[in-house]
């Protein structure tokens, strides 16, 4: 690329992340959740009980449910300035509603994982009590472009839980 083209590249990319961080700053008028977030330990955040792999072993559901009760986990992709990302996503089922949540984050520069830990951190107050099909995340504490990678993992996820 020539200088001038990269310079208003990255002139671009600075002010994207300017009008985000001024976003993420901005009041909402959400009612405050009773979750409490969860915690960051060494690039995973978890919150309900911690699980095994093993458990991801669905169990039979009562009831009207779609999915099966259980734990389950995927990676999902999305696309950022600095190329493809990637973020796992564990969630715990019970009745259709995710009941727990673990991120484990794949960063391929410090950026990628400063906002990935952000998203970690901050995902759990968003989902957690919601009913799976309901999920479609957009932002978490300044994170948008992780939640696309994190929407594609919960899709994975609906079709494993079937």
């Amino acid at each position: 690329m020539t200088t001038p083209l990269r310079k208003s590249l990255y002139v671009g990319f600075a002010g994207l992340s300017i009008i985000g961080t001024a976003a993420a700053c901005a009041p909402t008028t959400e009612a405050p959740t009773t979750q409490t977030p969860a915690t960051q330990d060494g690039g995973q955040a978890a919150t309900g009980t911690p699980t095994s792999a093993a458990s991801s072993t669905a169990i039979a559901s009562t009831g009207g449910s779609t999915y099966k009760d259980g734990t389950y986990s995927s990676d999902g992709t999305y696309t950022s300035p600095n190329g493809q990302e990637t973020v796992g996503v564990e969630l715990t089922l019970a009745a259709d509603k995710v009941s727990a949540v673990n991120i484990t984050v794949h960063p391929s520069n410090p950026n990628t994982k400063k906002f990935q830990g952000e998203f970690a951190s901050g995902i759990a107050a968003q989902i957690v009590g919601k009913d799976i099909d309901d999920l479609n995340v957009s932002k978490v504490a300044g994170s948008s472009l992780t939640s696309g990678g994190f929407n594609e993992a919960v899709e994975q996820i609906k079709s494993k839980a079937k």
